[in-house]
């Protein structure tokens, strides 16, 4: 019976963030929830009080998903800037095949409809990549002048807006060409050379 209980607490969480990614947290109702997850109310209600609880939990199980996959980059023996690069690219796919982040995410933008802070997996994404660039200033990997803890900020600002312009414009269907070029553009700031094949990934698509 417990494992029961976990398996539809997960799939009331699955349907809501898809019913979220669709069409926001103010559009949706929990009678689309319960159908879009196959569950009856009551079995939400056993999880989850109110609308407001489910989106805080779809919003925490995205960052678990995109921690748990982040793991397996930090905890490699790549250099600091390629698994800085990897987790971008990482969460971009994660972006486009799973729809617990694509819900997640949409809820974080929406977050003042709930009144939730959502600043929590922002300030962990900026302190990582301040830890993975301060390794990398120190191995002299990138420019000894760098400010890690600015640079780190200036990035996930606009690792965020290239996502969010890329969801606006074409669906996300750009958004793994759109986060290579972003690093195309950054790695000269940073005193690097894109790679051969970053440089191939970022050249637009031809008609």
């Amino acid at each position: 019976m417990q494992q029961r209980a976990k398996d539809t607490r997960l799939a009331v969480i699955e349907g809501a963030a898809q019913v979220f990614a669709e069409i926001g947290y103010g559009n949706a109702s929990l009678t689309d929830i319960t159908k879009r997850a196959g569950v009856t109310k009551g079995a939400l209600y056993f999880h989850f009080t109110s609308k407001r609880e489910l989106a805080l939990a779809v919003i925490e199980e995205q960052h678990a998903l995109v921690i748990a996959a982040g793991a397996e980059i930090i905890g490699s023996t790549k250099p600091p800037m390629d698994k800085l690069i990897g987790l971008c690219r990482m969460f971009g796919q994660q972006l486009l095949d799973e729809p617990i982040v694509q819900g997640g995410i949409r809820l974080t933008f929406e977050a003042t409809a709930f009144q939730a802070d959502v600043s929590g997996p922002y300030e962990d994404w900026i302190s990582t990549a301040e830890q993975l660039l301060q390794q990398a200033v120190n191995e002299g990997h990138v420019r000894p002048d760098v400010d890690p803890a600015a640079f780190s900020r200036y990035l996930i600002a606009s690792f965020t807006g290239v996502q969010m312009v890329s969801e606006v414009l074409t669906g996300r269907k750009d958004v793994m060409l759109r986060i290579d070029q972003m690093w195309e553009f950054m790695l000269p700031a940073l005193g690097m050379v894109p790679a051969p094949e970053c440089q191939d990934r970022a050249e637009p698509p031809r008609a």
